[in-house]
């Protein structure tokens, strides 16, 4: 937390100052610091404003370190050459008071080019930092200091532009690193809805397509010798267009709701395990007998793994009625305590008629994304198998 919090304070605290407030620090900064040296010894004042003083006149051009970092950090460079020159030349302190000024004025630099380093590209804020340390050294000698104190003076400024660049880099490396794990959220969001709609679309349009299908296709055959078959077939396929069409008026009315963050419900409601039963009538008018049958206690599911089973359900049964020329269907619901358990079996063709499309994979990551199990596969007694287990939530 600390390694971010040079950046985060000036973004919120000083990023909205105003021009004149910015220009202003710059001004009264190195002014004022001219007249509290020239004003006689501030070694002598009392303990708090000796360091109070010159620690808030140097500290004024941190007020423009969001919207003018590189300026703010002249400024600052600026108080430290006064500071130090005048000091020597003018009014002797004493060593543990300027050794004191010393280290606030190296703090304030250091928080200076933390900011930058924390903001601004690693080339920009490497050049500032060595900026920094080249005038502080600059400094330190033109004070004409014995080799042994300027050597101690630049090891200090060293580590401690190292130290600050080293935080500031860290917190903008981190803020990187979050700003793309979001990025990569958003668009794994995008990815999972996408197959979320297109597994919704391929089964309720799959479903529909194939009933009609075989359904115009059985009323044209026998359009002229039953003429009362043809007009069922007609009703069935009226039928399944409406259903397949307030369908997807509810997948879209829910999509352009979730678009404007409005939160309601769908008009109409979601299809349910307990719609199996029509299931069944309409895949029997296509020649298909579907049995239903139906294991356990009748409670109510999460409407997520009720939808999910229903739909791999639907598929299934439309496979076995496009591709497995059977003529018997059963469907086994099992709910049990921990675990709700679909099984899809029949009297086709087995392998030969599992199709080419997306119905399987769909299965089976619906079944994945509700961390169950999918099997799907030809029996040894012929036919083929859809299996799907799925863990139950208890309902609250």
């Amino acid at each position: 937390m600390s390694v971010v919090a040079p950046a985060q304070l000036p973004r919120r605290v000083l990023g909205q100052s105003p021009s004149w407030l910015v220009w202003g620090s710059f001004a009264l900064s190195p002014l004022l610091l001219f007249l509290w040296v020239r004003t006689g010894n501030p070694a002598n004042w009392p303990l708090g404003l000796r360091f109070i003083v010159p620690s808030l006149l140097m500290a004024l051009p941190v007020v423009g370190l969001r919207r003018r970092p590189f300026a703010a950090l002249v400024v600052m460079l600026l108080d430290v050459a006064l500071v130090e020159l005048l000091t020597s030349s003018a009014v002797i302190y004493d060593a543990q008071f300027h050794s004191v000024l010393r280290t606030i004025q190296t703090a304030a630099l250091d928080v200076a080019v933390g900011y930058v380093a924390a903001l601004r590209k690693p080339r920009i804020s490497v050049a500032t930092a060595a900026f920094v340390l080249v005038v502080q050294l600059t400094v330190a000698v033109a004070l004409q200091i014995s080799p042994a104190d300027l050597n101690e003076r630049v090891t200090q400024n060293l580590l401690a532009v190292t130290v600050a660049w080293m935080v500031g880099n860290s917190a903008r490396q981190r803020r990187l690193f979050a700003e793309a794990q979001r990025v990569e959220a958003a668009a794994s969001a995008v990815q999972a809805e996408r197959l979320r709609i297109a597994r919704e679309l391929h089964d309720v349009v799959a479903h529909c397509v194939g009933v009609v299908a075989m359904q115009a296709g059985m009323a044209r055959r026998v359009f002229d010798t039953q003429p009362e078959e043809a007009r069922n077939a007609l009703t069935e396929i009226e039928q399944t267009g409406r259903e397949t069409l307030a369908s997807l008026r509810r997948m879209l009315g829910s999509l352009r709701r979730a678009d404007l963050s409005s939160g309601s419900a769908p008009l109409d409601p979601a299809p349910r395990l307990s719609d199996l039963d029509q299931l069944a009538e309409r895949s029997r008018a296509l020649g298909v007998q579907v049995e239903v049958r139906s294991r356990g206690a009748d409670s109510p599911l999460p409407s997520d793994i009720d939808l999910s089973a229903y739909r791999i359900i639907q598929e299934a049964v439309t496979n076995v009625v496009r591709h497995a020329d059977a003529r018997h269907c059963e469907v086994v619901v099992d709910r049990r305590p921990d675990e709700l358990s679909i099984q899809v079996i029949d009297d086709g063709r087995g392998a030969a008629g599992t199709g080419t499309g997306f119905g399987i994979v769909g299965m089976r990551e619906r079944v994945s994304l509700l961390g169950g199990e999918f099997d799907a596969g030809p029996r040894p007694e012929g036919g083929f198998r859809v299996e799907a287990r799925i863990p139950l939530v208890p309902v609250r």
